[in-house]
């Protein structure tokens, strides 16, 4: 649970607000005059506002300095209130410049030896040595924090800037492979339509099939277009930006790596579908050959999918495996894909040891699983599993194509 730093400086303040209350009730017995309601409420001033010095760290200091000083003045014992003056400026010094911190700090070597002379001070050159050595101690200690809490801000922001062109970087490359997606459907129509002008004459019943397909097709490249726009106007993605995708989800795909989707070289002819689910067992065979063994699962009544769903969910399981090869190799791996009215559920898990997996660092993996799925309206859960092992669990929208391609047909822009 995070303190909210407004309750941090008021605990602070309690601190030398306490070691003043009881030094100040020992000073008659240290041969100090006895606190009477006004060095009380200076006691108070020069305590109480360190609740605000996050807010106002100087004119805290210089509220804390004054009614200091007064207190010195009316013959009070010095060492009650010098704990607070010490608080306060640190908190200069980790919160302000180098020039403003010297000042402060001057103030307080100033006021101690101010202190010193008034209280009548036996040994001066002491109190010389403390009024330079503790100022310079604190400065120190406060420029430290000052720079770590720069750092750490520093740190946080290119985080963030890394974590976005991760996700631009992972979106684009989503967008060529739906490129290759609406390519092929592009593609059928274009035969498809050679076909029926071929036959419009002579066989009805196969130009009405052809143009069925070419409905169909339609439909579904529509819909996979309004994807891909949507996927690359988000947060003003640029193409430009390239980087290296070894670390992608082509890592089992072969010596193409991931030029294309399916780890083909990108020059692959357009006309050639993007990996599917029929190709799930050449993959698991793959995972098992690299020694781990795999066990394909398929409950319910197989349909077809769209062959984006289909996609997302080949890149899903490709990814999850690969991690299975990198950090559990010689686990037992299950990948299980169940079919659910107008839903599809796929879950790959393992029961290896479970290292610090996805990296938040480097890779590409759990962005890319997660916005396949965002893409398709599904969720996606990844983590440690209560029974051992890890687990990748993906559910998706997924009607059977047919009604897919009515849903796209319905689509205009």
């Amino acid at each position: 649970m995070r303190i909210h730093p407004r309750a941090v400086d008021g605990l602070t303040a309690l601190v030398p607000t306490a070691v003043a209350c009881l030094l100040g009730a020992e000073a008659a017995t240290q041969g100090w005059p006895p606190l009477d309601p006004l060095a009380w409420t200076l006691v108070a001033l020069a305590n109480l506002p360190l609740a605000l010095r996050g807010r106002a760290p100087v004119a805290v200091l210089l509220l804390v300095h004054l009614s200091w000083i007064v207190y010195v003045s009316l013959g009070h014992w010095p060492v009650v209130d010098s704990p607070a003056a010490m608080v306060a400026l640190y908190t200069v010094a980790a919160t302000r410049p180098a020039r403003t911190t010297a000042a402060c700090a001057a103030l307080l070597g100033g006021t101690w030896i101010y202190a010193g002379a008034v209280s009548g001070a036996e040994t001066m050159l002491s109190v010389i040595g403390q009024a330079i050595g503790y100022p310079l101690v604190l400065w120190w200690f406060g420029h430290g924090a000052r720079r770590t809490a720069e750092l750490t801000v520093q740190l946080r922001a290119e985080q963030a800037r890394r974590a976005r062109r991760e996700v631009a970087l992972e979106r684009v490359r989503i967008a060529r492979e739906l490129h290759d997606v609406i390519a092929h459907h592009m593609a059928v129509i274009n035969i498809q339509a050679g076909l029926a002008r071929f036959v419009f004459d002579t066989d009805a019943r196969t130009a009405r099939e052809a143009l069925t397909v070419i409905g169909s097709a339609g439909g579904e490249a529509l819909a996979e277009l309004r994807r891909m726009l949507g996927l690359l106007r988000a947060d003003g993605l640029d193409e430009t930006d390239e980087t290296d995708d070894t670390n992608g989800p082509g890592a089992l795909d072969g010596p193409g790596g991931a030029g294309g989707p399916d780890g083909a070289p990108a020059g692959r002819a357009a006309t050639e579908p993007a990996p599917g689910l029929d190709r799930l067992e050449e993959m698991v065979e793959r995972v098992r050959a690299g020694g781990v063994p795999v066990e394909l699962r398929v409950r319910g009544t197989a349909r077809p999918l769209s062959p984006g769903v289909q996609l997302c969910v080949y890149r899903v399981v490709q990814e999850a495996l690969t991690n299975v090869l990198k950090h559990a190799r010689g686990a037992d791996a299950v990948v299980e894909l169940v079919y659910l009215p107008g839903e599809l559920d796929v879950s790959v898990t393992d029961d290896g040891a479970v290292p610090a997996r996805f990296p938040g660092s480097t890779g590409h993996g759990l962005i890319g699983m997660r916005e396949r799925a965002k893409l398709y309206g599904g969720t996606i859960v990844v983590g440690p599993r209560r029974e051992g092992g890890f687990g990748v669990h993906l559910t998706l929208p997924a009607p059977a194509q047919d009604q897919a391609a009515r849903r796209g047909d319905a689509v205009s822009e």
